[in-house]
């Protein structure tokens, strides 16, 4: 080995494996970031098995409608997102740029529903329980219902709030990932910037891919799990 060759500094972008050091930190992140994800999810569903009998219908108090079409809206920016790369690829910077800002405007529309999502339960009220959504989330769901006032109870219930599992769990899970997609958000925002000013480069938007992919998969396993998987109260 040669004198010069012995004193150049390591080459931080030398491919390892045929991954690049920049991919293998984002692998490594991301696996990280799933098992969280992993053990709230699994969180979930262990008490939501366990409480079956206190459980309520997703369907009752999400709007699944509206967050099936959130899901598709996400899930369309993980396309826009391969359109970007292809043209990352091709070098040709007006379909990266094209593509980078149509994933930025599905992160954004995404995020937009979700807040408005929340907003709904802070102001709407459920007819058969005569509170606010985002009060029955935080205190409980309650037997019987609130009638001028008082609580009437059924078969002579009482009054005892049943569960505030529901609501702790749904925040939990919902605004954690909410944080992933306003990072990537962010993230895009900032790229596309540098690819704007000529300051861009592949394997930069490679890894930029690996994750916005990676939060639309687990978005996808979050919607099946929390809002399409029904639960009736009184069943287990």
């Amino acid at each position: 080995m040669s004198e010069a060759a012995a004193a150049a500094p390591p080459d931080i972008r030398k491919e390892v494996l045929g991954v690049t050091n920049g991919k293998m930190a984002m692998w490594i992140f991301l696996g990280s970031d799933g098992m969280s994800f992993m053990g709230l999810i699994a969180a979930y569903i262990v008490l939501r098995v366990n409480n079956l009998d206190i459980w309520p219908s997703p369907g009752k108090y999400l709007g699944i409608s509206l967050t099936a079409f959130n899901t598709f809206v996400l899930i369309c920016s993980s396309v826009t997102m391969v359109k970007a790369f292809e043209g990352a690829l091709a070098n040709d910077v007006a379909k990266l740029k094209k593509y980078l800002l149509l994933t930025i405007m599905g992160g954004a529309a995404f995020l937009g529903m979700q807040v408005y999502e929340y907003t709904h339960f802070f102001t709407n009220t459920h007819a058969a329980e005569g509170e606010t959504a985002f009060r029955l989330f935080l205190s409980g769901i309650w037997e019987g219902s609130l009638v001028n006032g008082h609580w009437e109870f059924e078969n002579g219930g009482t009054h005892v709030p049943r569960s505030t599992l529901f609501g702790s769990t749904f925040f939990v899970l919902t605004a954690f990932h909410g944080c992933h997609v306003f990072s990537g958000v962010v993230y895009l925002f900032f790229t596309y910037l540098g690819v704007c000013n000529g300051r861009w480069d592949k394997s930069r938007i490679e890894i930029l891919g690996l994750y916005w992919h990676f939060v639309d998969l687990v978005w996808i396993v979050i919607f099946t799990i929390v809002y399409l998987v029904e639960t009736e109260i009184g069943t287990g």
